[in-house]
């Protein structure tokens, strides 16, 4: 079993409801391994350190746990699928400015954003399996994992 880290985003489906209300029925169902963010009327975010043999595993088993215990909610996203530059390279430990020099500059080759507005967008997974098999970047397998599944 490995521990893997990933967030889901959700929406509730009364947008008016207090995502306060159901911290209790998701400590029950299982989320007792996440951290419950409950900042924007309508929506709930969890950050889970979820122990599972696959990252697979992992966030399916998460999901379940939440839509098990909130009735009709709809997930609507992942913190590790969209990134921008700024999170790559704090992700990674560089600077913004490198790895737009490794990604954008590079030429053919080098991932597409998905969004080319500003900021541009990419998809995670594209970015961190572009820089381990093209530029030889030492990337955690855990974290890999779960950016492919989350994509």
């Amino acid at each position: 079993m490995r521990e893997f880290d990933f967030t889901l985003k959700f929406k509730l489906s009364d947008i008016q409801a207090n995502p306060e209300d159901h911290l209790e029925a998701l400590y029950e169902s299982g989320c007792d391994d996440a951290v419950v963010g409950v900042g924007k009327l309508g929506q709930v975010s969890l950050n889970f350190f979820r122990e599972a043999s696959s990252a697979w595993e992992a966030v399916s088993s998460a999901i379940a746990d939440v839509k098990r215990s909130i009735p009709n909610v709809a997930l609507i996203g992942t913190s590790t699928d969209l990134v921008g530059l700024t999170e790559v390279a704090h992700l990674l430990g560089h600077t913004r400015q490198n790895m737009r020099k490794l990604i954008v500059e590079h030429g053919p080759g080098s991932p597409l954003p998905v969004y080319e507005g500003t900021p541009a967008l990419w998809h995670l997974a594209d970015v961190l399996s572009w820089l381990e098999a093209e530029k030889a970047y030492s990337i955690d397998v855990s974290l890999l994992e779960v950016v492919q599944t989350a994509k």
